[in-house]
Parts: structure tokens; C-alpha cells; sequence
């Protein structure tokens, strides 16, 4: 009897412990929503300052060094500076390119984008306006960049305007073939697009993350930086995600949003910058036809998706990504995303270059198709990320 009242009085203990730890469990749940946003907590920092700013200020560095080799070319009209200028244009369209998976915040706020890039150029306005003695002149005087940015229209502004000047099939111009009016042009337009990309840095980074170059220049243009309905940085702004005065309702959104960034380039891409031209809706809608860019264009784009997803930049480093998440919550969809990414740089390198002549070829088609591919997968982690 004694034995056995011991044994029904162990079965309750045992019993009653393990409705206490049950109940314990039940009181504190692990919330699946909070966990993630923990984990897209440390994600978003990596991205805004190591892709995004990081980006940003290589743009705002390289559009600067293009802008002085155009004044030292205006100056002294040499081939070797003119050789000095195109490699310049070279190298920020790589940062601007680079830049293509976050075209929402200040960019699309301030119209920077159609601003600073438009394309195709509108050769008869061109033509008109280097022939304009009054516009000449006000090109040419030390505010000719404001000018130039409150008089001319976007098909006349940015990249295409100065590649326009400086190239011509796929090559550096003569410098006998290039007038003064010309460079006078060049200058002012490259020191408009200077100042945009200098904004988009001090737009994400913060006025007092610059440097002081920069900083005077936003000051003195009295250029926005900011939302008009908020003090905070576009950095700022996704850094606090989930808390007041961010519009970002919570983390997650945050994350989401790198992946839209992501989708608008890959379907333009795809859809716009190659495709029209290849479905033959306008065969003159070709970005950077006259330096025989496109390609390396095309191929940055994707590249900006690549670091977007994978976090940082090869230059600034990598870190926390969406990558690493959706590694870990689907390792499967993981290894798709980078294999669509590799697909679609490896189709688009193989089109025959330039693509200004041969955007018709099959291996056009086949590289829309990979960008195609590339849009259905980011896609699947849009919906991963919202689950």
C-alpha cells in the first residue's frame, strides 16, 4: 500500500512538472515576427552603409574627379585629357550602375534618376542649344551648373550629354573634332550631375558624414536632403525601421524593401533596357550607345543586386544580408538566387559587343530571358521575407 501511494504520488509530481514547464512555455512563446526582426535588425545596418552610402559616396567621388577632368580639358585641350576625361565617365557610370537596386528614397523623391540619366539624348535640341550664343554664355560663367539644371530638360542633362561630347563609336574622340562650345557644355552638365550624386550621398549618409567639400556644395545650392515631412537622413530613416518617425512600419518592411529595389532593376533590365530595343518597340532606346557602354551597364545592374542581397560591396566588405537569411530559412532558394545572378551576368557578357548594333541577336533574347529568371526568383524571396 505504502509503495503504491509512493508511486501515484511520484506520477502527480512528474505530472504536475510538466504541466508547470508546459505552461511556462505557453506564457512565453517564442514570437516567429519579433525573431525575425531581430535578425533583419542586423541586416538593414550592413546594407545602408556598406552598400547604399558606401555606393553613393564612390559616385559622389567619381562624378567630382570627372567634373575636374572636364575643367582641366575646357583649360587645355589636349588628346591626353580628353583621353583622361572619357576614362572618368568610365569610371562613375560603374558606381551609377552599381547604384540601380535602390532607385526609391532620395533618388526617386528628387527625380535625380530621369535628371542625371535619360537616354536617348535629344540630338536636335543638343545641336540647337550648343549653337545658342546666350545659352553658351551662361553655361560658361561660374554658376553655369545651376544653369544648366534649371534651363535644360532631362534628355539633354547627365551621362548621355557629356558621353555624347567625349565618345563616338565605342571610342575616345579626336580632340580636333571637339569644339569649345562643346566642352563648355560638358563642364556645366558634369558639374550639375556632380551635385546630384553628391545630394544622394549626403541624402542617405547625413549633412555631417560628409566631407566638407561636399557639405559646403549642398550648402551653398541650398540643395534638399531630406523629406519634407522628416529630419532624418534616407540612412537614418530605414536604420530606425519599426520606431516612430521612420516610414518603415517595422523591420521586415525595411527588408522587403531592399528586395523591391532589387525586382525594379532586374525587370528594367530585362523588359526595358534590353528589351526594347530587341521586340524592336524603339531600336534607338539604347543606354550609352555612343561609348559602347551598354553591356558593362547591364552587367553593374545586376551586379547592384548582387550586393544588395549578398550585403556590402566586394569594396566595402560583405556582412549580414538577406542572403544569409534566406540561406538559413531555405538554403535551396538561396543557391537559385545566386545562380540566376551568375546566369544573368554571364548571358548578358555573352551578347556580341556592342550591343548598339547587335541588340537584336539571339543571345539578346537569351539574356532576357536570364533577367527574366532572376525577377521570378527575387520574387520567391519577397515572399520568404513576408512570411
Amino acid at each position: 500500500m505504502k509503495t503504491f501511494k509512493f508511486t501515484v504520488y511520484l506520477l502527480l509530481a512528474t505530472m504536475f512538472a510538466g504541466s508547470m514547464v508546459s505552461c511556462g512555455d505557453d506564457d512565453n512563446p517564442v514570437d516567429p515576427f519579433e525573431a525575425k526582426e531581430k535578425e533583419f535588425a542586423e541586416i538593414i545596418p550592413q546594407y545602408v552603409n556598406n552598400t547604399v552610402i558606401a555606393t553613393y559616396r564612390e559616385l559622389a567621388d567619381a562624378t567630382i574627379s570627372l567634373y575636374d577632368a572636364l575643367v582641366e580639358l575646357k583649360e587645355n585641350k589636349t588628346q591626353a585629357n580628353l583621353e583622361a576625361a572619357t576614362q572618368a565617365w568610365i569610371a562613375s557610370r560603374i558606381y551609377w550602375e552599381q547604384s540601380e537596386a535602390f532607385l526609391y528614397g532620395a533618388v526617386a523623391d528628387f527625380g535625380i534618376d530621369p535628371h542625371i540619366d535619360t537616354w536617348p539624348l535629344d540630338e536636335p535640341a543638343f545641336n540647337s542649344t550648343i549653337r545658342n550664343v546666350d545659352f553658351i554664355e551662361s553655361m560658361s560663367g561660374d554658376d553655369g551648373d545651376v544653369w544648366v539644371a534649371e534651363h535644360l530638360g532631362y534628355s539633354l542633362l547627365g551621362f548621355h550629354g557629356i558621353e555624347y561630347i567625349l565618345f563616338a563609336g565605342g571610342h575616345t574622340k579626336d580632340i580636333a573634332s571637339i569644339t569649345d562650345n562643346e566642352l563648355i557644355y560638358a563642364t556645366a552638365v558634369s558639374g550639375d550631375l556632380r551635385n546630384q550624386c553628391v545630394r544622394l550621398e549626403a541624402s542617405w549618409a547625413g549633412i555631417d558624414k560628409v566631407s566638407s567639400i561636399k557639405k559646403n556644395l549642398i550648402e551653398d545650392l541650398e540643395l534638399v536632403i531630406t523629406p519634407s515631412n522628416s529630419a532624418l537622413s534616407y540612412g537614418e530613416n530605414m536604420l530606425n525601421a519599426g520606431q516612430a518617425g521612420s516610414t518603415y512600419r517595422t523591420i521586415t518592411d525595411a527588408a522587403v524593401a531592399i528586395i523591391e529595389g532589387s525586382l525594379t532593376i532586374s525587370t528594367e533590365v530585362g523588359e526595358v533596357k534590353i528589351g526594347t530595343s530587341y521586340n524592336k518597340d524603339d531600336v534607338n532606346y539604347i543606354e550609352s550607345p555612343y561609348s559602347y557602354n551598354s553591356k558593362v551597364d547591364f552587367i553593374d545592374n545586376i551586379r547592384s543586386i548582387e550586393n544588395a542581397y549578398l550585403g556590402g560591396t566586394n569594396k566595402a566588405g560583405r556582412g549580414a544580408s538577406i542572403g544569409d537569411y534566406v540561406k538559413k530559412e531555405d538554403a535551396a532558394l538561396d543557391g537559385k538566387v545566386r545562380a540566376a545572378l551568375q546566369n544573368a551576368i554571364d548571358k548578358i557578357d555573352a551578347i556580341p559587343y556592342p550591343f548598339a548594333v547587335n541588340y537584336a541577336s539571339t543571345q539578346a533574347g537569351e539574356a532576357m530571358d536570364a533577367c527574366a529568371e532572376l525577377t521570378d526568383v527575387l520574387i520567391e524571396v519577397k515572399t520568404l521575407l513576408q512570411q
